[in-house]
């Protein structure tokens, strides 16, 4: 995970990202911002960790809500597109998932997560992420890092 790599694209593009994350929490968020003047390519982003947010703040409609669920590829996506129109920025991330130590469901164990990216010329990218820990602290950690190697390789294919 490179963030300054990450930071160099999108300067040398003149392109920009936002997040939205649930189970994360701003994680994702604060990752990138560390690295000094982040603010020229990362204004901002949402978390939306219930679904009432998802769908008031995001835009996501109730149908991906109810019938797919919050922890789903299509919310994913979803959430990746929905915070890339309301922030106007060229890329979109989002982390959705299951962070412990209760929540799971059949099909999805603590520890799983859907990771989104939306951006230009119809980009959508969605990577289903199983951490084996009950930990809910390490699971947040390799979620966002996940997403942000995710982001890091989109990135490097448009160089």
């Amino acid at each position: 995970m490179n963030i300054e790599s990450i930071a160099k694209s999108l300067l040398e593009q003149n392109r920009r990202v936002s997040i939205a994350e649930a189970d994360t929490c701003g994680l994702v968020t604060y990752l990138l911002s560390t690295v000094p003047g982040s603010s020229r390519w990362c204004p901002g982003g949402v978390i939306a960790y219930t679904g009432g947010l998802k769908q008031s703040i995001l835009g996501i409609s109730d149908e991906i809500h109810n019938v797919k669920g919050t922890v789903s590829p299509e919310m994913a996506i979803a959430m990746a597109s929905g915070v890339r129109n309301i922030t106007k920025t060229d890329y979109g991330l989002s982390v959705t998932g299951i962070a412990g130590p209760t929540g799971s469901r059949p099909g999805l164990p603590i520890g799983t997560f859907y990771l989104g990216l939306s951006g230009p010329n119809n980009l959508e990218v969605v990577e289903r992420l199983e951490s084996t820990s009950n930990d809910r602290d390490i699971n947040k950690r390799r979620a966002a890092e996940a997403l942000i190697e995710l982001f890091e390789k989109e990135l490097s294919k448009t160089d």
